[in-house]
C-alpha cells in the first residue's frame, strides 16, 4: 500500500465526514452531475457501442477484476473516471452512446472514446498520414455535449446553472495524436510541431465549456510513454543511452514533458483570462512514473511487462492482442502496472485517482474544492 502522509489521511477523513453530514442535511453532492471527455483512459463503452467488430476489448479477460465481464473499459476492472465516481457519490457515468434519455445522464455523461485524437482526422490525412482510430474527436465530444446539455435543461439559464455546478474531465486527451506518427515511423523533429496544434485544441476545448457555464475543469497531462511496454517492445534498442536506470525510453518520456509543459502553459493562461473559473492540471506524468521508480510503495512486483500479453519482450506482440488466441493473463493484475501493454491495470488506475483526488500531483485538491462547494450550498 502507499504511504499517505497523515495531514492527507486527516484531511481525508474530515472530508468524509463533512460530506455524509452534508448528504445526510442536504441530500447535497458536490457536483451536480460529472462530465468527461477523453480517449480510452477514460472510455467505459462508447467503443464498445460503436465500433464493428469492436475487437478483443468485448471479450474476457478485459473487465475480469471488479466487473467479472467486459464493459468496453481498456482495462481489467475500473478506471480512473470511475474512481473519481466513488470518491465524490457519483453513480458511474453513462456512455454518451449508450444512453437515450435525460434519465440515463441524471448524473452526467462519458463522451470519451477509445482511439480518440484532440484533432480531427483531416489535420493527420493533410500530413500524409493514415488515420488509425476514430473519427470522434475531442471537437466532436464537446458538441455532443452541448447536444445533451439541451436535452437536460430548457433554457440558457438553466443549462448554465447544469454547466456551472459539474465536474468537468478533459482526458487524458492528446496521446493518439502522437501514436499515429509514433506508429508510422515519422521522426520526432516532425510529431514535435503537432504539439502545439493539439494544445491549442485543447485549450479552445476548455474555453468551450467555460463559454458554456463550466467552473470546475480538470485536465489531465500525458503518461511516461517511454514507460509503456508496447512502444518499449516497439522502438526497443541496442543503444543503452537511450534508456534511463528504470529501462524506459528518454526520448519518448521527453516528449511526453514537453506536451505536458505546454499544457500547463495554456491552462495558466485561462485560469488568467477567466477569473471565478478553476482549471486544474492533473499530473498523471508525475503519478505513474512514481510507480516505476517505486513500485514496492504500491504493491507492485513487475514494472516491466503487461499482464495480460503474447510474449516476446515486455509481454507485448504487436500481433497478437490481450484477449486473442494466443495471449495469456498473469495470475494477479493488482501486481502489475500494465494491463494489455498500452493500457494500465485497475489497481494502477485505482492509486493515480487517489493521488490527483487528494492533490499531491494536482495544483488544487479536488476533494478541497468539493468540500468547499459543500460547504457553500450549507450556507
Amino acid at each position: 500500500m502507499p504511504i499517505i502522509r497523515s495531514s492527507v489521511s486527516l484531511f481525508l477523513a474530515l472530508f468524509l465526514v463533512f460530506r455524509n453530514l452534508s448528504l445526510t442535511l442536504a441530500d447535497d453532492r458536490c457536483y451536480s452531475h460529472f462530465f468527461a471527455f477523453g480517449d480510452s483512459i477514460a472510455d467505459t463503452g462508447n467503443w464498445l457501442h460503436y465500433a464493428v467488430p469492436p475487437g478483443p476489448v468485448a471479450r474476457l479477460p478485459y473487465g475480469e477484476t471488479f466487473f467479472k465481464h467486459p464493459t468496453g473499459r481498456f482495462s481489467d476492472g475500473r478506471l480512473i473516471i470511475d474512481f473519481i465516481c466513488e470518491a465524490l457519490d457519483i453513480p458511474y457515468l453513462t456512455p454518451y452512446l449508450v444512453g437515450n434519455t435525460s434519465k440515463d445522464f441524471q448524473f452526467g455523461a462519458n463522451f470519451a472514446v477509445g482511439g480518440a485524437t484532440a484533432l480531427n482526422q483531416d489535420y493527420f490525412k493533410n500530413r500524409g498520414l493514415q488515420v488509425m482510430f476514430t473519427p470522434y474527436s475531442l471537437g466532436t465530444q464537446i458538441r455532443w455535449f452541448e447536444k445533451l446539455l439541451k436535452l437536460l435543461g430548457s433554457s440558457d439559464s438553466e443549462r448554465k446553472a447544469i454547466a456551472s455546478t459539474s465536474l468537468f474531465l478533459m482526458g487524458e486527451i492528446g496521446g493518439n495524436d502522437y501514436n499515429q506518427p509514433f506508429l508510422q515511423n515519422r521522426p520526432i523533429e516532425e510529431i514535435r510541431t503537432y504539439v502545439p496544434d493539439v494544445i491549442d485544441v485543447i485549450g479552445a476545448s476548455a474555453n468551450d465549456l467555460i463559454n458554456l457555464g463550466a467552473k470546475m475543469i480538470v485536465v489531465p497531462g500525458n503518461f511516461p510513454i517511454g514507460c509503456v511496454p508496447e512502444f518499449r517492445t516497439i522502438f526497443q534498442t541496442n543503444n543503452s543511452s537511450e534508456y534511463d536506470q528504470y529501462g524506459c525510453l528518454k526520448w519518448m518520456n521527453e516528449f511526453a514533458e514537453y506536451h505536458n509543459t505546454a499544457l500547463k502553459t495554456k491552462l495558466r493562461q485561462l485560469t488568467e483570462s477567466n477569473p471565478g473559473v478553476t482549471l486544474i492540471y492533473a499530473d498523471y506524468y508525475s503519478v505513474t512514473f512514481n510507480f516505476t521508480k517505486n513500485p514496492m510503495t504500491y504493491g507492485f512486483e513487475n514494472v516491466r511487462d503487461a499482464c495480460c500479453g503474447a510474449g516476446g519482450p515486455y509481454n507485448v506482440n504487436p500481433m497478437i492482442d490481450c484477449g486473442l488466441h494466443g495471449s495469456h493473463t498473469c495470475p494477479d493484475p493488482a501486481k502489475y502496472i500494465s494491463w494489455d501493454g498500452s493500457h494500465m491495470t485497475e489497481q494502477a488506475y485505482k492509486y493515480i485517482a487517489h493521488d490527483i483526488l487528494e492533490g499531491p500531483y494536482t495544483n488544487t485538491s479536488i476533494l478541497a474544492q468539493c468540500m468547499f462547494r459543500l460547504y457553500d450550498f450549507e450556507k
